[in-house]
């Protein structure tokens, strides 16, 4: 437990206290100069269920406010810092852009995409980061968007690194969904990104299929293991762990999807894997 929250568990502990003394004090006057019959319960019951209450405030007010202030200034912190973060990871991308342009040694372009991808991960960390902070500190919006233009933004986005694994989109009854939109875009880019990860290394086949509300990801590849169905959504857990990555990806998509009332299920075969949602809690009325 860490010192701040040390200190606000043991002072809201002596604010409950003393406000429980001083109301048993007052139930205690109340009752010995009006007696306690079924007249006057009611009316003492009130009247130091009141007493009570605007004292805790008072005095929680005066004590918790510094330390609630002192909690905005970090998140202002943070957020501001996120922000200039945005501008050194634009500055290199711009820059191994244009020096892509001038080089022709392979050696030299090789180290030049090592330079890019790991600005793209700085740049997908900060994204994440960024959308973490907001989730916690500000409102998320809702609004409504269409499911087939937030699977074709995720397709583009993997365009480069799918490698020689066909994709196959089936979206032909396109539908309107409410929601957190950068939620429902991450939780649909760490789903295509576990399927294109998994998936074989020659002549895979990845399929996106939408029949009613029951949006599937289907990938070739080894089946998942049956006592992993259970953890498989566990935070840092990995089937493989010679593969890339924290283990974070789908333990944040089962977030969103238990959030929103999505209910996700994994059906493994030797085939391959399918991961399907029942997007109906999050389907636009209209």
């Amino acid at each position: 437990m860490n010192f701040k929250k040390r200190n606000f568990l043991i002072t809201n502990s002596i604010v409950i206290v003393f406000v429980l003394l001083l109301s048993l004090f007052l139930n205690y006057y109340l009752t010995s100069f009006f007696g306690l019959n079924q007249n006057t319960f009611l009316f003492i019951t009130i009247t130091v269920l009141f007493f009570g209450l605007v004292l805790y405030l008072l005095l929680s007010k005066s004590i918790f406010e510094p330390l609630f202030k002192s909690d905005e200034n970090l998140q202002k912190t943070v957020k501001e810092t996120l922000h200039e973060l945005n501008i050194p990871i634009s500055t290199i991308n711009l820059n191994t852009q244009m020096l892509e342009k001038k080089i022709s040694d392979e050696k030299t372009l090789k180290r030049l995409n090592r330079i890019k991808k790991a600005s793209d991960d700085l740049l997908k960390l900060y994204e994440n980061m960024e959308y973490q902070i907001k989730k916690e500190i500000d409102k998320i919006d809702i609004v409504e968007f269409s499911l087939k233009n937030i699977i074709n933004d995720s397709l583009e986005k993997f365009a480069d690194i799918k490698r020689d694994i066909k994709i196959e989109v089936n979206l032909e009854n396109d539908i309107l969904l409410k929601s957190d939109i950068n939620g429902f875009e991450k939780t649909i880019d760490n789903l295509l990104s576990n399927a294109l990860k998994y998936n074989l290394e020659k002549e895979g086949i990845v399929k996106i299929t939408l029949e009613e509300t029951y949006l599937t990801f289907y990938n070739t590849g080894k089946e998942i293991d049956t006592k992993n169905l259970f953890i498989v959504f566990d935070k840092y857990f990995q089937e493989n762990n010679s593969s890339d990555g924290f283990g974070l990806g789908l333990s944040m998509v089962k977030e969103f999807c238990d959030k929103n009332l999505i209910t996700i299920k994994i059906e493994p075969s030797k085939q391959g894997n399918k991961f399907i949602l029942n997007l109906k809690n999050i389907v636009s009325q209209k």
